[in-house]
């Protein structure tokens, strides 16, 4: 009987920590789209300047603290790595 190829599994944590790094190299990206979407914005006005400056400030504000909060996130979240005790007993069997 014929098998597919090996399933390769991850640890979880491995897992986890590949999910961060993209959520954190997809951050850029989604920053870009958040500030451009106040070009899409009109009182129904014509012309660009109808809407009011003090609201797309506000908004501007927000999502950069936004993006400022979950990059601070992602950024502990993928600190360096802590040693578990069932790693550092393997490498004293080893060695």
């Amino acid at each position: 009987m014929r098998r597919g190829p090996p399933t390769i599994f991850v640890q979880e944590r491995t897992y986890k920590r590949r999910r961060m790094a993209d959520a954190a190299r997809m951050l850029p990206i989604l920053g870009v789209i958040l500030f451009m979407i106040p070009l899409l914005w009109s009182d129904g006005e014509t012309g660009p300047d109808s809407t009011r400056t003090a609201a797309v400030m506000i908004y501007l504000f927000v999502v950069w603290a936004a993006l400022t909060g979950v990059a601070a996130v992602l950024s502990r979240r993928l600190g360096p790595e802590e040693d578990t005790p069932e790693d550092s007993a393997t490498e004293e069997d080893a060695g």
